[in-house]
């Protein structure tokens, strides 16, 4: 440096008035120091120049994603790094700030360094000086840089602000502001290795696997950005972490090295010595202690292998390679169908690729996308196989995928399978066998699974007791499950409000307004407030019930909350009139309906339909019937049942005869109840043989004949004083 340093007058003239001087003087100024320079003396820093100039001569134009002062953008990744704080430079501290240099690298990072240091600094001198041209500013920054790239080159460049007010070369405030643009540019460049890297982890294999994961189970738009950057920002966590670690390993290593160099020197030195030293050797075992742990004692070392062997279960394994033959005899498998035999190929694929378990779930998987039902045939078939290694949890799968789509039988027979391999049904598969049972109908079983849950100590959530209680529903058995509803509750368990509907259709549709009631007031002590739904149950149990008063209370209540009754609330309503025979009520109601704008529609009609043809008022009821085909939709069953009803007892023989036929058409759609009334019906009509005929139907269908009826059908044959008429 002091082989090309300036005179003290030149310097004083230069770099220390460059931010107290005008414009004008300081590009003067700079003009003759230049000119002045000599160019032996710049040669010795032909480093230094280099950078320099191509820098200021390649930054003429902005340079690609570098950022300015106000924006900053970060760009290519970099190795340098000088770490500092400016209140720590004013202090005089040394090593505050360090380079550290990746020699691969040295110059690419050198260059986009002085390329941002340039671009920013050109915007700092261009807004100061204004009426300098490009040559000028270039000249400057040709000066700057040669100092800053000097700094760098002995190691001082973190002690830039210590020394600044012993400069005579630049004046403080230019030191200021070369330390606060190269600590921007440094900054950018961390941030850019930084965003390189998260671009890498972004496509790391785990990120996308985990990505997929969360698609799969519903995981969509910003939520499954957000974490997919959180995955990628752990991933690079962990690998910086990783790196630290290595960096410290081999910076511990250097001092040993340069020890063990330092030794050899020595006994280099002393080897005409005859004497040898020695060392003494140590007793006792090294100690290795972290966090306060003795890890130097044996059992670590047995913790260490168990991890080892316990990381090899959890770690998933990769399946095989599968080419060749056993690529064609994979394809073979995967193309069968459910009725050929599968045994064959399955052994020729066990002979080709000797599968382990990960192999022959990557086959189910293949073969689930193709053919479900084949995989649930290949599945079964696994559960033999003893490199399947099968185990609880594959079987509770099976008995889950069949109960799900209520192949009630299939279900059965894996569990069959479990229990002559001697495996007991684990929780989960009971619980598994709850829902099943109780979906199909079966209480019995039902009962059993839940009860040998309980009997294990396991708490039964929500769910399974949900399940148990509709088991009970559909039975019929309402003590039950009002009863399992109480212990439900007394667990602080919150039923469902489906649940608490469920029981209420029940209720209605048992004609039990009572139980309705009951049912009704627990739902609202849970927190349930009172429902277009609910209420309508409520006024369907009182009509069925034959209460038309307390019907048509809980229907104005639906008004009162501010609910518009439905269709089907209408005709509950309209039948709780009809159970009374109060016409002028009923119609009276539909009027003042049609006033408020509440329209009723089909599930009325049928009311009014069974209703008016009770009395017989056919005209009227065949108009009823006109406004089925102005809604575009076809009678119901019910409907159906109701016309043949009406026409046998007036005695319509062909509309009855097509009522009828309709009726045995949809016989396994008719209820016991149904059957009775449509019998009921053609006897009081005279037609004893139909009915003789449906209620054979009734029968095969395994309903019981009421002991009314069969009275009423044993009284006409015997007492039939004439021949009765025949519809065929």
């Amino acid at each position: 440096m002091d082989n090309y340093r300036l005179s003290s007058m030149e310097k004083d003239v230069t770099m220390r008035s460059l931010y107290s001087r005008s414009p004008g003087r300081i590009i003067m100024t700079l003009k003759h120091l230049l000119s002045r320079l000599n160019i032996n003396k710049l040669s010795r820093l032909s480093t230094v120049a280099n950078y320099a100039t191509r820098c200021v001569l390649t930054t003429l134009r902005k340079p690609e994603n570098c950022r300015n002062v106000g924006n900053p953008i970060g760009s290519l990744g970099f190795s340098r790094f000088i770490h500092s704080r400016q209140e720590s430079a004013f202090s005089g501290a040394k090593g505050v700030g360090s380079v550290n240099v990746d020699l691969d690298d040295d110059d690419l990072v050198m260059d986009e360094f002085l390329s941002r240091f340039v671009w920013i600094m050109r915007g700092k001198l261009t807004d100061v000086y204004v009426d300098a041209d490009k040559e000028e500013i270039n000249a400057m920054l040709r000066i700057i840089v040669g100092k800053v790239l000097s700094e760098m080159e002995e190691g001082r460049l973190g002690d830039l602000m210590a020394s600044a007010s012993e400069s005579e070369e630049f004046s403080e405030d230019l030191w200021r502001t070369v330390w606060e643009v190269s600590n921007v540019v440094l900054e950018d460049m961390k941030k850019a290795k930084k965003k390189e890297k998260m671009k890498k982890f972004l496509q790391s294999d785990n990120v996308k696997e985990m990505a997929r994961f969360a698609g799969e189970i519903g995981i969509r738009g910003d939520l499954l950005r957000e974490c997919r950057f959180k995955w990628a920002r752990e991933e690079l966590e962990d690998s910086e972490f990783y790196e630290s670690l290595e960096r410290m390993r081999r910076e511990s290593k250097e001092p040993e090295v340069k020890t063990q160099d330092l030794e050899s020197n020595v006994e280099g030195e002393n080897d005409d010595d005859d004497q040898v030293v020695a060392l003494p050797k140590r007793s006792g075992n090294i100690k290795y202690n972290i966090y306060g742990l003795d890890l130097s004692k044996p059992k670590w070392a047995e913790v260490a292998e168990n991890i080892n062997e316990s990381e090899g279960s959890v770690w998933p394994q990769e399946p095989k390679a599968i080419s060749g033959k056993c690529k064609i005899v994979t394809e073979k498998i995967l193309s069968l169908k459910v009725d050929d035999d599968l045994t064959p190929l399955i052994a020729e694929w066990i002979d080709l690729l000797q599968p382990t378990r990960v192999d022959w779930i990557a086959l189910l998987g293949r073969m689930k996308e193709k053919n479900d039902r084949l995989y649930f045939k290949i599945a079964e078939l696994l559960i033999d196989e003893e490199s399947f290694q099968s185990n609880i949890r594959d079987y509770s799968k099976l008995v889950d995928a069949h109960a799900e789509l209520n192949q009630l039988n299939d279900a059965e027979r894996i569990i069959r399978k479990m229990n002559e391999k001697g495996i007991e049904p684990d929780i989960l598969t009971k619980t598994i066998m709850v829902h099943m049972y109780s979906k199909s109908g079966n209480l019995t079983l039902a009962k059993e699974a839940f009860e040998s849950l309980r009997s294990q100590g396991f708490q039964p959530d929500v769910k399974v007791y949900s399940s148990m209680i509709m088991a009970y529903v559909n039975a019929g058995d309402h003590k039950s499950s009002d009863s399992l509803m109480r212990d439900l509750e007394s667990k602080s368990l919150k039923p469902s409000k489906d649940l608490y509907l469920s029981l209420l259709r029940s209720y209605a549709q048992k004609a039990d307004p009572l139980g309705a009631g009951r049912i009704s007031n627990r739902m609202e002590l849970a927190g349930y407030h009172p429902s277009l739904e609910s209420c309508t149950y409520l006024v369907e149990a009182y009509s069925r019930k034959g209460n038309p008063d307390q019907a048509r209370s809980h229907f104005d209540e639906i008004i009162k909350l501010g609910y518009k009754p439905d269709d089907q609330c209408i005709a509950r309503m309209i039948a709780a009139y009809a159970h009374k025979n109060l016409l002028d009520k009923a119609l009276h109601l539909l009027l003042q309906l049609e006033k408020d704008g509440i329209e009723h529609s089909v599930a009325t009609y049928s009311v009014l339909v069974d209703w008016l043809g009770k009395l017989k008022l056919i005209d009227e009821v065949e108009d009823l019937l006109g406004k089925f085909a102005e809604k575009g939709v076809s009678p119901s069953l019910d409907v159906h049942i109701s016309l043949c009803d009406m026409y046998a007892r007036a005695k319509e023989e062909k509309k009855a005869l097509q009522a009828l036929g309709v009726l045995e058409a949809n016989k396994d759609k008719l209820k016991p109840e149904e059957f009775e009334k449509v019998i009921s019906a053609l006897m009081a009509g005279g037609f004893q043989k139909d009915a003789e005929r449906l209620n054979q139907l009734m029968t095969a269908r395994g309903f019981k004949t009421s002991d009314k009826l069969k009275m009423t059908l044993h009284a006409a044959e015997i007492f039939s004083s004439k021949k009765p008429l025949s519809m065929k």
